[in-house]
């Protein structure tokens, strides 16, 4: 039932992202440039405060409202998912595909896994008045970095 972690699915490249901003009508600034430039490869799950401090070093004076509107931004054109998985920030996510997540307890690392929810298929009013449009679910534990598994540390 329960996967691999998925391979990195990254979020489109900054030259797509251009593309993609243009063809809505968006400016492109150093700013977007930069953020997009920072997203690409990162498979952390990044929160804006990370995505702030990896932009600064390359556009000082950026402020992190303008990283949160171009992250907003990406969400709305369905390039990013913005997860709320209770590690105290809202992370970001490139993978626009249904997935689930791992999140580690200790450091709050985050992970795409691939789960097998067939077997779990709602029938009916199963869940009354309420319609589940897509299940997510959050794994949490240790990650091997943070002393969980045999050979940690």
């Amino acid at each position: 039932m329960v996967g691999a972690p998925l391979p990195f699915v990254s979020v489109r490249s900054p030259d797509a992202l251009v593309t993609r901003f243009r063809e809505h009508g968006l400016k492109i600034t150093p700013q977007r440039r930069a953020v997009f430039g920072v997203l690409d490869g990162d498979e952390s799950h990044p929160s804006a405060d990370a995505v702030f401090r990896a932009v600064s070093s390359r556009v000082p004076g950026i402020s992190l409202r303008t990283v949160y509107q171009i992250l907003n931004e990406l969400a709305e054109l369905g390039e990013i998912q913005v997860l709320d998985l209770g590690t105290g920030s809202i992370r970001f996510d490139p993978n626009v595909d249904d997935h689930h997540h791992l999140v580690c307890d200790g450091c709050g690392a985050v992970r795409d896994v691939s789960v097998d929810l067939s077997g779990l298929a709602t029938t009916g009013d199963a869940f009354g008045d309420f319609l589940v449009e897509r299940p997510q679910v959050i794994y949490r534990g240790r990650c091997r970095a943070c002393g969980a598994l045999p050979g940690a540390r």
